[in-house]
């Protein structure tokens, strides 16, 4: 079994420099490990174990990190519509995950009860009471709304394989086309007379028009 490397002497980075190398490497590798972090930071893997005691620790830093930053603009101004506000965090965190595939996996392994996420979940338990629902069907309304985005954009990324920034969504779709277009019609002739409206599964278009449809059930 790995041991943790003991604490490093002196804070000479910050959490955020950290968990920036962090995304880096994720981009680059598609993985993580504190070598690598210390490494991209130019330090010992010691002083890494200063802020994080072992990887899981920044996996949940990272959560905290994504999410965190979801939690602004347009979901934050009470002057919007209950549902514009629901939309602008969807699409705030389809963003920050795309940008960032290798990361969307941690979001469905790692807790989300940081003091961000924690609050992050308290603002959106508040805009759904505040729509009409009782705490309980806000509560229930609240994890429904976050796996469908996570699970939405899970699927999206589960099609690259490489790390990095997603290509360009329309290069996705065209290529998702030519798979789909494969399909023979004489054995799948309802999956292949579908094979343009599936290929536009990974779509912002589609990904609105879920939320919307259970924005609708709510409502």
């Amino acid at each position: 079994m790995a041991t943790r490397g003991r604490p490093g002497p002196r804070r000479t980075l910050s959490e955020d420099e950290l968990l920036a190398a962090a995304l880096e490497l994720l981009d680059s590798e598609g993985q993580l490990s504190i070598r690598g972090i210390a490494a991209k930071v130019g330090v010992a893997p010691n002083a890494v174990y200063t802020y994080f005691p072992d990887k899981s620790a920044v996996i949940r830093a990272l959560v905290e990190k994504l999410l965190g930053e979801s939690d602004t603009g347009a979901f934050t101004d009470e002057t919007k519509p209950w549902r514009d506000r629901i939309e602008a965090l969807a699409l705030g965190v389809r963003e920050r995950l795309v940008a960032h595939p290798s990361a969307a996996g941690l979001l469905m392994s790692a807790p989300m009860d940081g003091p961000r996420t924690t609050a992050l979940n308290e603002r959106l338990l508040d805009v759904l009471i505040g729509a009409g629902l009782d705490p309980a069907d806000a509560a229930r309304a609240t994890y429904l709304l976050i796996v469908y985005v996570l699970g939405a954009i899970a699927l999206e990324v589960a099609d690259e394989t490489d790390p990095g920034p997603l290509p360009p969504e329309e290069d996705r779709i065209t290529r998702r086309r030519a798979t789909f277009d494969q399909i023979p019609a004489e054995i799948f002739p309802r999956s292949a007379a579908a094979a343009p409206t599936m290929a536009r599964f990974i779509s912002t278009d589609q990904y609105l028009w879920g939320l919307r449809r259970l924005l609708d059930g709510l409502e």
